[in-house]
């Protein structure tokens, strides 16, 4: 009988063992299914040169060999701290869910300026009919002919957006982490984005300045690169970097003339600067899975 007592004790003590440790509550980790991020932060952009289309009432000209920067917000507390102001820098913003070990979906934008570079020498080609323009005097059939452009007479930019809205798919790889704390951990991101581009746009042209006129313009892929500098498994900063293709062939530059558009293709690089948030949803009967049984 006692051998039999002996038994059964044993049996239920790594029964409650075994129970326990499947009971467990897995660590929070930012690379497990489950995991939610939320991030914010700003960008610098650089973007290859290009040959700008620009059809509209009287004229079909391609200027050659365009060149183009951002134009960044000078730093300081009011323009990037001030909730009011908060969206008008460069900034980046982006939720996402790490749906499979290591793998994460994620959607948002990048909000970029694209600003036509003045007193740089391009080349014109196509036609502008007689009396169109006269603050350039563009006038007649061109090819390749040489011109300088001045901001006051003919300026083209995506000012006050050239907004790249994405979805993303994302590889996150947990590299370090401090033992036996939570304080600290660094992963590595990687992924491929595509998606919309919605352009706000500027345009002088024939002695008239068009403003925030607005327009699904086209599409575009990217890669972006990151490093990720994780804190007591809330708070993270990530550096990183995105290139990536855009095709804008159809941006709206008259407000109230569907006719009036501007089309191109050029690369870009992206730096960045991101904070983030990680939350994390409550495992399935604390152990992060269903039973199997």
């Amino acid at each position: 009988m006692n051998r039999y007592i002996l038994i059964l004790l044993v049996a239920f003590l790594s029964f409650g063992s075994f129970a326990q440790r499947r009971n467990k509550p897995k660590p929070k980790k930012s690379y497990n299914p489950g995991a939610i991020f939320l991030q914010w932060g700003y960008n610098r952009d650089f973007y290859t040169k290009s040959d700008i289309n620009f059809t509209g009432a009287g004229y079909d000209f391609t200027l050659q060999g365009c060149q183009a920067e951002d134009r960044p917000e000078e730093f300081s507390f009011n323009n990037y701290f001030n909730i009011k102001n908060i969206t008008i820098p460069q900034f980046n913003f982006r939720v996402g869910y790490v749906f499979k070990k290591n793998w994460a979906v994620s959607l948002g934008y990048d909000h970029m300026k694209y600003v036509l570079k003045d007193n740089v020498p391009y080349q014109l080609s196509g036609t502008i009919n007689p009396g169109v323009d006269l603050e350039t005097n563009w006038s007649g059939t061109y090819i390749n002919e040489p011109v300088i452009t001045q901001e006051e007479t003919f300026h083209y930019e995506n000012s006050n957006g050239l907004n790249y809205i994405r979805a993303e798919i994302t590889r996150v790889d947990q590299l370090y982490r401090e033992r036996n704390s939570a304080w600290f951990a660094f992963s590595t991101l990687f992924g491929f984005g595509a998606g919309a581009i919605l352009s706000i746009n500027d345009f002088t042209f024939a002695g008239r300045k068009s403003m925030f006129t607005s327009s699904l313009s086209g599409l575009a892929l990217s890669l972006h690169a990151d490093a990720r500098f994780e804190f007591f498994r809330h708070f993270y900063i990530q550096p990183g970097l995105s290139s990536g293709y855009m095709l804008q062939n159809n941006v709206k530059t008259r407000p109230e003339d569907y006719s009036s558009i501007a089309s191109h293709q050029f690369g870009y690089l992206e730096a960045h600067v991101l904070v983030g948030w990680l939350f994390y949803l409550k495992p399935i009967n604390a152990c992060d899975a269903c039973p199997q049984w």
